[in-house]
Protein backbone atom coordinates (compact mmCIF):
# COMPACT_ATOMS: atom_id res chain seq x y z
CA UNK A 1 0.00 0.00 0.00
CA UNK A 2 2.86 2.22 0.81
CA UNK A 3 4.17 1.39 -2.81
CA UNK A 4 1.27 2.53 -4.14
CA UNK A 5 1.03 6.13 -2.00
CA UNK A 6 -0.96 5.32 1.04
CA UNK A 7 0.41 6.84 4.16
CA UNK A 8 -0.17 3.61 6.79
CA UNK A 9 -0.46 3.84 10.15
CA UNK A 10 -0.75 0.27 11.54
CA UNK A 11 -3.07 -0.27 15.24
CA UNK A 12 -3.15 -3.44 16.43
CA UNK A 13 -5.62 -4.28 19.18
CA UNK A 14 -3.53 -7.02 20.70
CA UNK A 15 0.14 -7.85 20.38
CA UNK A 16 2.19 -11.02 19.64
CA UNK A 17 2.56 -11.82 22.98
CA UNK A 18 -1.11 -12.41 23.54
CA UNK A 19 -1.07 -14.71 20.82
CA UNK A 20 1.53 -16.58 22.04
CA UNK A 21 -0.15 -17.15 24.99
CA UNK A 22 -3.26 -17.75 23.54
CA UNK A 23 -1.56 -20.79 21.68
CA UNK A 24 0.46 -22.17 24.32
CA UNK A 25 -1.96 -22.34 26.88
CA UNK A 26 -0.33 -19.73 28.96
CA UNK A 27 -2.31 -17.53 31.10
CA UNK A 28 -3.71 -14.38 29.68
CA UNK A 29 -2.86 -10.77 31.42
CA UNK A 30 -6.65 -9.40 31.87
CA UNK A 31 -4.37 -5.90 32.59
CA UNK A 32 -2.64 -5.95 29.58
CA UNK A 33 -5.68 -6.72 27.64
CA UNK A 34 -7.44 -4.09 29.60
CA UNK A 35 -4.77 -1.84 28.76
CA UNK A 36 -4.99 -3.04 24.89
CA UNK A 37 -8.40 -1.95 25.02
CA UNK A 38 -7.92 1.46 26.50
CA UNK A 39 -5.28 2.07 23.39
CA UNK A 40 -7.59 1.19 20.90
CA UNK A 41 -10.16 3.39 22.40
CA UNK A 42 -7.66 6.48 22.38
CA UNK A 43 -7.32 5.57 18.75
CA UNK A 44 -10.71 5.90 17.66
CA UNK A 45 -11.29 9.46 19.09
CA UNK A 46 -8.59 10.49 17.08
CA UNK A 47 -10.27 8.75 13.62
CA UNK A 48 -11.67 11.70 11.96
CA UNK A 49 -7.72 12.77 11.35
CA UNK A 50 -7.53 10.28 8.55
CA UNK A 51 -8.76 9.80 5.27
CA UNK A 52 -9.91 5.74 5.98
CA UNK A 53 -9.63 3.21 8.18
CA UNK A 54 -9.23 -0.15 7.17
CA UNK A 55 -10.85 -2.38 10.42
CA UNK A 56 -10.27 -6.40 10.76
CA UNK A 57 -14.08 -7.14 11.90
CA UNK A 58 -14.66 -5.22 14.25
CA UNK A 59 -13.22 -2.10 16.73
CA UNK A 60 -13.83 -3.08 19.97
CA UNK A 61 -14.34 -7.14 20.48
CA UNK A 62 -17.04 -7.67 23.05
CA UNK A 63 -18.36 -4.51 23.20
CA UNK A 64 -21.62 -3.06 21.55
CA UNK A 65 -21.40 -1.44 18.68
CA UNK A 66 -23.00 1.49 19.87
CA UNK A 67 -20.06 2.11 21.84
CA UNK A 68 -17.94 2.07 18.81
CA UNK A 69 -20.26 4.32 16.87
CA UNK A 70 -19.96 6.78 20.14
CA UNK A 71 -16.70 6.95 20.23
CA UNK A 72 -15.97 8.30 16.58
CA UNK A 73 -15.38 4.68 14.92
CA UNK A 74 -17.69 6.17 12.24
CA UNK A 75 -16.23 9.90 11.66
CA UNK A 76 -14.12 8.16 8.65
CA UNK A 77 -15.18 5.91 6.18
CA UNK A 78 -13.91 2.95 6.56
CA UNK A 79 -13.57 -0.88 5.32
CA UNK A 80 -14.74 -3.77 7.19
CA UNK A 81 -12.35 -6.75 6.70
CA UNK A 82 -13.86 -10.55 7.51
CA UNK A 83 -12.38 -14.26 6.87
CA UNK A 84 -14.31 -15.93 9.33
CA UNK A 85 -17.86 -16.03 10.37
CA UNK A 86 -17.10 -13.91 13.51
CA UNK A 87 -20.82 -12.85 13.40
CA UNK A 88 -21.47 -16.39 15.02
CA UNK A 89 -19.30 -15.62 17.99
CA UNK A 90 -22.22 -13.70 18.87
CA UNK A 91 -25.45 -15.04 17.27
CA UNK A 92 -24.56 -18.61 18.27
CA UNK A 93 -23.53 -17.86 21.83
CA UNK A 94 -24.60 -19.95 24.44
CA UNK A 95 -26.06 -17.23 25.84
CA UNK A 96 -28.74 -15.69 25.71
CA UNK A 97 -27.24 -12.15 27.06
CA UNK A 98 -24.65 -12.11 24.09
CA UNK A 99 -27.19 -12.93 22.05
CA UNK A 100 -29.61 -10.34 22.80
CA UNK A 101 -26.72 -7.65 23.02
CA UNK A 102 -24.27 -8.68 20.23
CA UNK A 103 -26.05 -10.67 17.72
CA UNK A 104 -26.70 -8.14 15.38
CA UNK A 105 -23.45 -6.14 16.38
CA UNK A 106 -21.33 -7.24 13.37
CA UNK A 107 -24.69 -6.07 11.06
CA UNK A 108 -24.86 -3.05 12.29
CA UNK A 109 -20.97 -2.57 11.38
CA UNK A 110 -21.29 -4.07 7.65
CA UNK A 111 -24.50 -1.86 7.36
CA UNK A 112 -22.58 1.11 8.33
CA UNK A 113 -19.17 0.50 6.09
CA UNK A 114 -18.51 1.75 3.18
CA UNK A 115 -17.31 -1.28 1.97
CA UNK A 116 -17.25 -4.78 3.21
CA UNK A 117 -14.18 -7.12 1.88
CA UNK A 118 -15.53 -10.79 2.59
CA UNK A 119 -13.35 -13.90 2.17
CA UNK A 120 -16.07 -16.00 0.29
CA UNK A 121 -20.00 -15.73 -0.76
CA UNK A 122 -21.51 -17.05 2.71
CA UNK A 123 -19.62 -14.11 4.32
CA UNK A 124 -20.97 -12.01 1.34
CA UNK A 125 -24.17 -13.38 1.57
CA UNK A 126 -23.95 -12.17 5.86
CA UNK A 127 -22.94 -8.76 4.82
CA UNK A 128 -25.83 -8.56 1.87
CA UNK A 129 -28.30 -8.96 4.28
CA UNK A 130 -27.13 -6.73 6.87
CA UNK A 131 -27.45 -4.02 4.20
CA UNK A 132 -23.77 -3.28 3.37
CA UNK A 133 -23.50 -0.31 0.60
CA UNK A 134 -20.82 -2.32 -0.94
CA UNK A 135 -19.42 -6.02 -0.87
CA UNK A 136 -16.47 -7.00 -2.82
CA UNK A 137 -14.99 -11.13 -2.40
CA UNK A 138 -11.47 -11.02 -1.73
CA UNK A 139 -9.95 -14.50 -0.84
CA UNK A 140 -7.23 -15.37 1.73
CA UNK A 141 -3.79 -15.33 -0.08
CA UNK A 142 -0.11 -16.32 0.72
CA UNK A 143 2.91 -14.02 -0.68
CA UNK A 144 4.33 -16.16 -3.51
CA UNK A 145 8.06 -14.81 -3.01
CA UNK A 146 7.69 -17.15 0.54
CA UNK A 147 6.70 -19.85 -1.31
CA UNK A 148 8.45 -21.76 -3.73
CA UNK A 149 7.41 -24.61 -6.42
CA UNK A 150 9.33 -27.68 -5.13
CA UNK A 151 8.87 -30.98 -6.88
CA UNK A 152 7.05 -33.76 -4.42
CA UNK A 153 9.51 -35.20 -1.33
CA UNK A 154 11.49 -38.47 -1.52
CA UNK A 155 9.83 -39.78 1.50
CA UNK A 156 10.15 -43.01 2.83
CA UNK A 157 6.92 -43.15 4.46
CA UNK A 158 3.83 -41.64 3.09
CA UNK A 159 3.47 -38.32 4.56
CA UNK A 160 -0.44 -36.61 5.55
CA UNK A 161 -0.03 -33.16 6.43
CA UNK A 162 -2.55 -30.67 8.60
CA UNK A 163 -1.62 -27.29 10.10
CA UNK A 164 -3.55 -25.01 11.74
CA UNK A 165 -4.17 -24.07 15.42
CA UNK A 166 -4.55 -25.85 18.78
CA UNK A 167 -8.22 -24.55 18.29
CA UNK A 168 -8.95 -25.87 15.37
CA UNK A 169 -7.37 -29.52 16.17
CA UNK A 170 -10.60 -30.71 16.88
CA UNK A 171 -11.83 -31.24 13.39
CA UNK A 172 -9.12 -33.84 12.57
CA UNK A 173 -11.20 -36.15 15.02
CA UNK A 174 -14.02 -36.61 12.42
CA UNK A 175 -11.34 -38.39 10.14
CA UNK A 176 -9.65 -40.38 12.64
CA UNK A 177 -10.90 -43.60 11.38
CA UNK A 178 -10.03 -43.10 8.18
CA UNK A 179 -6.14 -41.96 8.68
CA UNK A 180 -6.20 -45.30 10.99
CA UNK A 181 -7.00 -47.21 7.78
CA UNK A 182 -4.67 -45.71 5.66
CA UNK A 183 -1.94 -46.36 8.20
CA UNK A 184 -2.72 -49.71 9.19
CA UNK A 185 -2.98 -50.62 5.91
CA UNK A 186 0.07 -48.68 4.28
CA UNK A 187 3.15 -47.13 5.47
CA UNK A 188 1.61 -44.00 6.51
CA UNK A 189 2.17 -41.11 9.01
CA UNK A 190 0.39 -37.73 10.33
CA UNK A 191 2.45 -34.73 10.74
CA UNK A 192 0.76 -31.83 12.58
CA UNK A 193 1.91 -28.10 12.87
CA UNK A 194 0.80 -26.27 15.35
CA UNK A 195 -1.52 -28.24 16.48
CA UNK A 196 -2.32 -29.05 20.38
CA UNK A 197 -2.29 -33.13 21.26
CA UNK A 198 -5.09 -34.88 20.47
CA UNK A 199 -6.70 -38.38 20.28
CA UNK A 200 -5.59 -39.83 17.51
CA UNK A 201 -5.58 -43.94 18.11
CA UNK A 202 -3.78 -45.98 15.84
CA UNK A 203 -2.13 -43.20 13.94
CA UNK A 204 1.58 -42.37 14.22
CA UNK A 205 1.61 -38.53 14.70
CA UNK A 206 4.64 -36.09 14.54
CA UNK A 207 3.67 -32.69 16.51
CA UNK A 208 5.66 -29.85 15.21
CA UNK A 209 5.64 -26.43 16.44
CA UNK A 210 3.96 -23.49 14.59
CA UNK A 211 6.76 -20.68 13.01
CA UNK A 212 6.53 -18.44 10.39
CA UNK A 213 10.06 -18.64 9.66
CA UNK A 214 9.52 -22.56 8.72
CA UNK A 215 6.02 -23.39 8.17
CA UNK A 216 6.88 -23.43 4.19
CA UNK A 217 9.92 -25.90 4.53
CA UNK A 218 7.53 -28.06 7.20
CA UNK A 219 4.59 -28.02 4.49
CA UNK A 220 7.15 -28.85 1.72
CA UNK A 221 7.74 -32.48 3.55
CA UNK A 222 4.05 -33.04 2.73
CA UNK A 223 3.17 -35.65 0.61
CA UNK A 224 -0.72 -34.21 0.76
CA UNK A 225 -2.05 -32.12 2.42
CA UNK A 226 -5.77 -31.81 4.04
CA UNK A 227 -8.33 -29.69 5.54
CA UNK A 228 -11.31 -31.91 7.07
CA UNK A 229 -14.48 -29.61 8.45
CA UNK A 230 -17.92 -30.38 9.63
CA UNK A 231 -20.62 -28.48 7.70
CA UNK A 232 -21.57 -25.93 10.48
CA UNK A 233 -22.47 -22.49 10.33
CA UNK A 234 -19.40 -21.51 11.74
CA UNK A 235 -17.02 -23.57 8.92
CA UNK A 236 -19.15 -22.39 6.55
CA UNK A 237 -17.21 -19.10 6.35
CA UNK A 238 -14.27 -20.27 6.81
CA UNK A 239 -11.70 -19.30 4.07
CA UNK A 240 -9.51 -22.21 3.23
CA UNK A 241 -6.19 -20.70 4.18
CA UNK A 242 -4.43 -24.26 4.68
CA UNK A 243 -5.80 -25.33 1.10
CA UNK A 244 -4.01 -22.40 -0.31
CA UNK A 245 -1.27 -22.73 1.66
CA UNK A 246 -0.58 -26.29 0.46
CA UNK A 247 -1.47 -25.74 -3.26
CA UNK A 248 1.43 -22.69 -3.16
CA UNK A 249 3.81 -25.89 -2.35
CA UNK A 250 2.56 -27.46 -5.07
CA UNK A 251 0.75 -30.44 -2.67
CA UNK A 252 -2.27 -32.07 -3.92
CA UNK A 253 -5.27 -31.88 -1.37
CA UNK A 254 -7.44 -33.56 0.43
CA UNK A 255 -10.80 -31.39 2.29
CA UNK A 256 -14.12 -31.23 2.90
CA UNK A 257 -16.36 -30.14 0.48
CA UNK A 258 -17.66 -27.19 3.32
CA UNK A 259 -17.95 -23.33 2.27
CA UNK A 260 -15.36 -22.62 0.11
CA UNK A 261 -13.35 -25.64 0.20
CA UNK A 262 -16.03 -26.91 -2.46
CA UNK A 263 -14.82 -23.85 -5.12
CA UNK A 264 -10.94 -24.27 -4.23
CA UNK A 265 -10.87 -28.14 -4.67
CA UNK A 266 -10.89 -29.13 -8.13
CA UNK A 267 -11.82 -32.93 -7.45
CA UNK A 268 -9.82 -34.93 -9.82
CA UNK A 269 -7.77 -32.34 -10.74
CA UNK A 270 -5.57 -30.18 -8.11
CA UNK A 271 -7.13 -32.64 -5.09
CA UNK A 272 -9.71 -34.48 -3.93
CA UNK A 273 -13.31 -33.50 -1.85
CA UNK A 274 -13.86 -35.92 0.73
CA UNK A 275 -17.21 -36.56 2.86
CA UNK A 276 -17.50 -39.71 3.92
CA UNK A 277 -15.04 -41.88 5.79
CA UNK A 278 -14.96 -44.37 2.77
CA UNK A 279 -14.60 -41.34 0.64
CA UNK A 280 -11.49 -39.96 2.88
CA UNK A 281 -9.86 -43.58 2.28
CA UNK A 282 -9.99 -43.86 -1.20
CA UNK A 283 -8.59 -40.42 -1.72
CA UNK A 284 -5.32 -40.79 0.28
CA UNK A 285 -5.16 -44.29 -0.84
CA UNK A 286 -5.05 -43.23 -4.65
CA UNK A 287 -2.24 -39.98 -3.65
CA UNK A 288 -0.40 -42.26 -1.66
CA UNK A 289 0.46 -45.34 -4.78
CA UNK A 290 1.24 -42.68 -7.42
CA UNK A 291 3.48 -40.01 -7.01
CA UNK A 292 3.77 -38.81 -10.26
CA UNK A 293 -0.51 -38.41 -10.17
CA UNK A 294 0.67 -36.77 -6.68
CA UNK A 295 3.10 -34.15 -8.76
CA UNK A 296 0.63 -33.43 -11.59
CA UNK A 297 -2.43 -32.44 -8.72
CA UNK A 298 -0.08 -30.39 -7.04
CA UNK A 299 1.32 -28.07 -10.12
CA UNK A 300 -2.61 -27.53 -11.00
CA UNK A 301 -2.96 -26.57 -7.63
CA UNK A 302 0.23 -24.35 -8.36
CA UNK A 303 -1.31 -22.73 -10.86
CA UNK A 304 -4.89 -21.90 -9.48
CA UNK A 305 -3.19 -20.56 -6.43
CA UNK A 306 -0.69 -18.18 -8.75
CA UNK A 307 -3.59 -16.96 -10.85
CA UNK A 308 -6.37 -16.38 -7.72
CA UNK A 309 -5.39 -16.54 -4.52
CA UNK A 310 -1.97 -14.66 -4.61
CA UNK A 311 -0.82 -11.13 -3.07
CA UNK A 312 0.85 -10.14 -6.59
CA UNK A 313 -3.09 -10.67 -8.13
CA UNK A 314 -5.11 -9.45 -5.14
CA UNK A 315 -2.75 -6.89 -3.88
CA UNK A 316 -3.52 -4.65 -6.36
CA UNK A 317 -6.91 -4.98 -6.97
CA UNK A 318 -7.25 -4.36 -2.45
CA UNK A 319 -5.39 -1.13 -3.33
CA UNK A 320 -8.06 0.17 -6.31
CA UNK A 321 -10.73 -0.96 -4.03
CA UNK A 322 -9.36 1.49 -0.95
CA UNK A 323 -8.36 4.05 -3.64
CA UNK A 324 -12.10 4.43 -4.56
CA UNK A 325 -13.41 4.36 -1.14
CA UNK A 326 -11.05 7.47 -0.47
CA UNK A 327 -12.43 9.09 -3.46
CA UNK A 328 -15.89 8.58 -2.66
CA UNK A 329 -15.28 9.73 1.18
Amino acid sequence: MRQRGFEVTVAPLLDDQYLENLYTGRQKSILKILKAYGKRINQMLRAKDFDLLWVEKEALPWLPGWLEHGLGLFKAPYVVDYDDAIFHRYDRHKSGLVRMLLGRKIDRVMQRAALVLAGNDYLAKRAQVAGAKRIEILPTVIDLKRYSNTPQPNNNIFTIGWIGSPSTTGYLTQIAPALKTICRQKDAQVVLIGARKTNLPGVPVQYLPWSEATEVEEMQRFDVGIMPLPDEPWERGKCGFKLIQYMACARPVVGSPVGVNHKIIKHGVNGYQAETNDEWIQALLMLQGNKEHRQRMGEFGRKLVEKEYSLQVTGPRLVEMLKMVKGEG
